[in-house]
């Protein structure tokens, strides 16, 4: 007996590796649709929050479903106006720019000139070529009109999610047969995720905002595009306040010079360093729940997975994975391993106590 159980073990571990490679395939190939069916869900979550306000206020369901529904309308298609008239007139002004990246080069030839040091202008021109700090530029503005380009879908998907808010509390009871307990995880995992973008949303729109104040008083052309860049890739952990920061500090070198893209190199770190260090971690209170190295590591993960929306919801779908495994014996010790040092010590101390 002993000796089949040692050989299932290693069959069952098998299997159940290649069955979570097989379903992670899967989500790839599916990707667009499970990317728009996220972002659906997830503006849903925090869309819940001012309808139930409205509710509370006396406002008909259907008619504070739709006056969210407008709002969500009017956000959507103010980012791609925005986008859309920017790059327009970027196109228009490119020559300009173009113009003055060449005397830059002239400059800096020159400088070294002067110091007796002889660099072919081919290879200035290569490091300073316009046409790839143009595509840099440009490319992260693809991105987010990409971005938005399932909007159409999004919005549909919000609507019927919203309008299923009701129905889906109904159903989920009927299926645990009644059982609280069974499902209670599920309202946990809601607040929780409700909890951390409506947070997110409200620093990134701060981030957005003092960097749209900096940037404008600095007189640098398209300000408030560069604070929207700066609002939507706030939502991606570790690496999208440093990938804001690069297409508004390159046009601020092309626009101004050496001086003017350190003057926006420093708007946005001094930002980034108040609402990441300070602003956000008071605001978030209890906390993500989850290690550095796992919020690292997930945006990764979905980003690789997902894509771009992967990377933006990297943090609430490993949050939202984290509780469940929290509610079965066998795969608590993977929760713990994705949570905290301190949840991690916490469980210490109550065994040794209880020991």
């Amino acid at each position: 007996m002993e000796i089949k159980d040692a050989i299932t073990k290693p069959t069952s571990t098998a299997l159940n590796v290649a069955a979570f490679i097989i379903i992670l395939a899967g989500i790839m190939a599916a990707a667009p649709i499970i990317s728009s069916l996220l972002l659906a869900l997830f503006i849903s979550i925090i869309c819940a929050r001012p309808i139930n306000w409205l509710q509370n206020k006396k406002v008909p369901q259907s008619l504070a479903i739709f006056i969210v529904f407008i709002g969500i309308i009017g956000v959507f298609f103010f980012f791609g106006e925005l986008i859309s008239q920017s790059l327009s007139s970027f196109s228009k002004n490119a020559p300009t720019y173009e113009q003055n990246l060449k005397q830059m080069e002239w400059g800096v030839t020159s400088f070294f000139n002067e110091k007796g040091i002889s660099i072919s202008f081919d290879k200035i021109s290569e490091l300073f070529d316009p046409s790839k700090l143009m595509g840099l530029t440009a490319g992260v503005l693809s991105q987010l009109g990409g971005f938005m380009g399932n909007t159409l879908t999004i919005i549909f998907l919000v609507l019927f999610l919203l309008m299923e808010v009701d129905s889906i509390d109904v159903k989920v009871k009927a299926i645990s047969n009644g059982k609280a307990k069974s499902i209670s995880y599920l309202g946990v995992i809601g607040s929780s995720i409700r909890h951390y973008l409506s947070i997110k949303t409200l620093t990134s729109f701060i981030t957005g905002l003092l960097v749209w104040i900096g940037l404008f008083i600095m007189g640098v052309d398209y300000a408030i595009l560069w604070a929207l860049i700066a609002f939507l890739l706030n939502y991606i952990p570790t690496f999208g306040s440093i990938i804001a920061a690069v297409p508004a500090v390159l046009f601020a070198l092309i626009q101004f010079g050496l001086g003017g893209a350190l003057g926006v190199a420093i708007i946005f770190v001094a930002v980034n360093m108040i609402i990441g260090n300070v602003v956000e971690p008071r605001m978030m209170g209890k906390g993500l729940g989850l290690s550095t190295f796992i919020v690292f590591f997930s945006l990764l993960f979905w980003g690789f997975i997902l894509g771009t929306v992967g990377m933006f919801l990297s943090v609430p779908i490993t949050m939202a994975i984290k509780i469940m495994l929290e509610q079965s014996p066998k795969t608590r010790g993977i929760a713990i391993f994705l949570g905290t040092q301190e949840e991690a010590q916490i469980i210490v101390d109550n065994n040794y106590k209880t020991n």
